[in-house]
This record gives structure tokens, sequence and C-alpha cells, in this order.
């Protein structure tokens, strides 16, 4: 039998037996599925190793009517903040004391309190922001992990923002570093909110946050159960059913 010759980025030994603070920025399609997930991941952390999450939500968006059957509100949270009302719901079902912030990160909150930053946002400029945010604090997160999509497609990647060490041989790129036009200002978007569930399942298909959240857990339980990844994310087609990794760099 051959050996494994693959290319592999290891957990860190300062994430060993202690709680990993994650920051989720954005509690909608993908936010919302990631959420959800998290908690789970957090019971199997705790089942399997002496490692824990602590959660914390940033959103300042409501839960409207249009994000009913997409997204995992019900018609009795409409009008009510996004990040509360899940957050809320995951510490009752499983004793957690994570936390909510009703606000827009990186104005609400600093980036500097978390070991993991999870971006579920619509825009490049949210991303452009985040970016901006982490060249400028004394101690970054170790990863940031990045999900999009459009209407039946998506993708997910997990980078290292720069540390200053200068030596980046090995470190993965962040999303800006991997789709550099994002970091380009002027570039046209449309993120303008749909009115009712007919218009966003135009814009979205039903499950496509559901499968993008799911692959980028799975990469998130390797990485933090197992202790390491082979790929640094993929893209995703529902159209076609296919499935495209994203490479690890090489020296």
């Amino acid at each position: 039998m051959q050996p494994d010759t693959r290319e592999r980025h290891y957990l860190p030994a300062a994430f060993h037996d202690r709680t990993i603070r994650i920051m989720l920025v954005g509690c909608g399609g993908n936010g919302a599925q990631m959420l959800m997930g998290l908690a789970s991941l957090d019971t199997t952390l705790r089942a399997i190793s002496s490692r824990s999450l602590a959660v914390t939500v940033v959103d300042d968006d409501i839960v409207s009517e249009a994000n009913l059957g997409r997204q995992p509100f019900y018609r009795c949270d409409i009008g009510s903040s996004k990040a509360r009302t899940l957050t809320e719901r995951i510490n009752l079902a499983h004793g957690l004391a994570w936390k909510a912030v009703h606000g827009r990160a990186p104005g609400a909150i600093g980036l500097d309190s978390a070991d993991i930053l999870i971006s579920c946002v619509d825009t490049a400029a949210a991303r452009r922001a985040l970016g901006a945010a982490l060249s400028c604090v004394s101690t970054v997160p170790a990863y940031w992990l990045d999900l999009g999509n459009r209407a039946t497609d998506g993708q997910y990647l997990i980078g290292c923002p720069a540390r200053g060490t200068g030596d980046d041989r090995k470190r993965l790129p962040t999303v800006l570093e991997y789709f550099p036009e994002l970091g380009q200002e002027g570039a046209a978007e449309d993120n303008a909110p749909s009115c009712s569930v007919a218009e966003a399942l135009e814009r979205q298909s039903l499950f496509v946050n559901r499968v993008v959240a799911s692959h980028a857990l799975a990469l998130l339980f390797d990485l933090l159960g197992r202790g390491s990844i082979g790929h640094a994310g993929a893209f995703l087609n529902l159209a076609s059913g296919q499935a495209v990794p994203i490479p690890l760099p090489r020296d």
C-alpha cells in the first residue's frame, strides 16, 4: 500500500485542550445553517476531545417573511433579531451560553477576541471591511472561514490572516487573497432584500445554503476534531452536482 503523500494542514498545538472562540458574522442563509451546525460540532468535540466552542454571533438583520422556508426561522420570529433569535434557541436546546450581538461587524465588535472568524456575508464590501479590520488588530484570528453563494452554486474557503511573521510559504490564503477581485472598490453588487418567499427562491435555490454550510462544517470537523485538513475549501454546484476542491498551497 502506497503512503498518502497529499498535502495536509495541521491544527496548531495552541488549539489543543481548550475552548475555541468562534465569531460568526452573518446569520442569514449560510450563517444560520452554520450556527446550527456549530452546535452539533460543539457537542461532538466535547465527546471526543478536550475542546469545545464558544460562539459569538453578529448580525444586524431582523427576520422577514421572505426568510421563511430557506432560512431556519418561523412565522413567530418575524420582526426579531436573527442573531438573538437563533442564539437563544440554541442556548436553550443545548445548555450553552453563546452570545449574540445585534449589530454589524466589525463596527459592533472587535475581531481580536476570536480564534476563528467565520464570515457569511452577502457582499464584497462586507468582506473588505472585515479584511481591513483584521489588518488593524494586534491579535488576529488564526483562521478566517468564508462562505458565499449565488443561485445554485457557492464556495467556502478557509485561510489564515497574515501575522507579519515574514514566512508565508505554508500559510493558507484568505478569501481576499484567493479572490483579489473582491478587494476592488466600486464593484456592482445586488444585495437588495427579497420581498417574498417566492422572490427569495428565484434568487437562491432552497437548499444551496444548507449544502455550502454542510461542506464547510465538515471541513471544520476535520480540522478541529481530527486535527488536519487536506483541502482549503471547494466550489459547489447544485445544478451539475459537482464539488471541486480548492487545494492547499505548496511551498
